[in-house]
């Protein structure tokens, strides 16, 4: 059984080289939330089990390969009548401008609380249970399912993680609020940036709002624990992150990177926040080591390309930078 385990959909994933026109070329890979931070977890040692749907075609199959080959056990039924969801990355000037996702109908949009019932050992045996607000969004039987595995969860004792990951494109902010409002309490751990935080609390922030800094950071963290979870996380991007645990708010500063490619980054800084939760260390330093693991995919191309192993962060942070092997 794994230590911990992850639920959500994976796409293929589109990149065309350029603007999408009649004969270009594309890149073929993989993306989704949950699975990023399965991939991250197994990369800094942790064994974790993720648990989807895909469909019965090559993207599917795909989608199982490379996860799989990354070390994550992998609990996917095909589904001979739904497809493999699809996203489409656009890019502007060599860095990611847009997401478009085709997954209406996709073979994970088709989770129901039956799949969740069918891995019910594997869930109650884990360490922790890691959701995302992607799923409950997909429709009304991923929210299903998704409810199901926190009541699963809860009757064995299981710590659940929740990243609110708010995506405006499948659901209205005044859907996913009420949906969050619900789901948010009866998690353990909370994960969000300032506009989802913000989102879950019913707080209007004003168009000309200042980006939050520490302090705001660490108010919305406490707000967010203040609703029923044990630890609330505001992710803050080169700010590093605030946590709120115990009565206390804890703020680990990262340090600055050159973005080449920030998507995926809150995924890594759950992956490394999760990974040394698991060895029972401090809120301190799963922030240090989400904050490390999440500046380090951000110099790389891809949703999950970039994310360290120990030894590879240990290299980023030497003090000199390790030389080139030769």
């Amino acid at each position: 059984m794994s230590a911990v385990l992850t639920l959500g959909e994976t796409m293929g994933l589109l990149t065309p080289q350029g603007r999408l026109a009649a004969g270009s070329a594309l890149a073929v890979g993989i993306g989704g939330a949950e699975s990023n931070v399965a991939i991250g977890l197994a990369r800094l040692g942790v064994d974790v089990t993720w648990v989807s749907r895909v469909g019965d075609d090559d993207l599917g199959r795909a989608v199982v390969r490379e996860i799989r080959a990354e070390g994550v056990r992998v609990l996917a039924d095909p589904d001979p009548a739904a497809p493999t969801g699809m996203m489409l990355k656009e890019l502007r000037g060599g860095r990611t401008h847009r997401v478009r996702y085709y997954r209406a109908g996709s073979a994970a949009s088709r989770l129901a609380p039956a799949h969740v019932d069918a891995v019910a050992p594997e869930i109650g045996a884990a360490r922790v249970l890691h959701l995302t607000g992607i799923t409950p969004a997909l429709g009304p039987g991923p929210r299903a399912a998704v409810a199901r595995a926190v009541g699963i969860a809860r009757e064995a004792g299981v710590l659940v993680s929740l990243d609110v990951n708010h995506r405006r494109t499948l659901w209205s902010d005044a859907e996913a609020r009420a949906v969050l409002g619900e789901l948010v309490p009866a998690c353990d751990l909370v994960f969000a940036g300032p506009e989802e935080a913000a989102l879950v609390l019913g707080v209007d922030a004003a168009p000309d709002a200042a980006p939050v800094d520490a302090e705001g950071g660490a108010d919305l963290a406490a707000r967010l624990a203040k609703l029923g979870s044990a630890t609330a996380v505001v992710k803050l991007g080169p700010l590093g992150a605030v946590a709120h645990a115990g009565g206390t708010s804890v703020h680990a500063p990262t340090r600055p990177v050159e973005v080449v490619d920030a998507v995926g980054a809150g995924d890594a800084f759950v992956a490394g926040y999760l990974a040394e939760l698991v060895e029972d260390r401090p809120v301190e330093a799963s922030l240090a080591l989400g904050n490390a693991a999440g500046g380090a995919v951000c110099l790389v191309h891809g949703d999950w390309e970039g994310l360290p192993t120990r030894a590879e962060l240990a290299a980023l942070q030497a003090d000199p930078p390790t030389d080139v092997l030769r």
